[in-house]
């Protein structure tokens, strides 16, 4: 099995469909207003560092990490129900972990739905501990965050 996570800007085919796939995910777990993903057109306006993490050649997930000046945040965390179980959100969690650090951001931080219990289960074990409300997140309940430091 052959893993590769590349660069690729988030209106590409494969991302576009690994975007979808989340917000759809999402969309009947959340109302609207607790429903804080980027768009696509804000991921690439805010210069959002994305990434496909790939399974032979097939798109299987994606993420990205938007560098603040005290810390980087986890975006648009997602892998295919098929692909889950296998590790690849933890190689790319890896992978922006290593992507922060090169550009000297130390702290890792990221807003995940209470809902997504094996999503909360997966940055608990890569080391994340909730924290409150971050940046201009609002103070929503159906909202954790967390950070790492790096």
């Amino acid at each position: 099995m052959r893993i590769t996570i590349h660069a690729e800007l988030p209106d590409t085919h494969d991302a576009l469909a690994l975007i979808e796939e989340l917000e759809a995910e999402l969309a009947p777990l959340y109302p609207p207003e607790s429903q804080h993903g980027y768009s696509v057109e804000k991921l690439i306006a805010q210069g959002v560092a994305f990434f496909v993490v790939r399974v032979n050649g097939e798109a299987a997930g994606c993420g990205g990490i938007q560098l603040y000046p005290d810390y980087g945040e986890l975006k648009r965390m997602y892998v295919r129900p098929a692909f889950r179980g296998m590790g690849l959100a933890q190689r790319l969690i890896d992978h922006l972990a290593a992507y922060a650090l090169a550009r000297e951001c130390r702290l890792l931080r990221l807003e995940t739905g209470t809902l997504q219990h094996a999503a909360i289960r997966c940055y608990e074990k890569a080391g994340f501990y909730q924290i409150g409300p971050f940046g201009e997140y609002p103070n929503d309940p159906l909202s954790l965050f967390y950070e790492r430091r790096l």
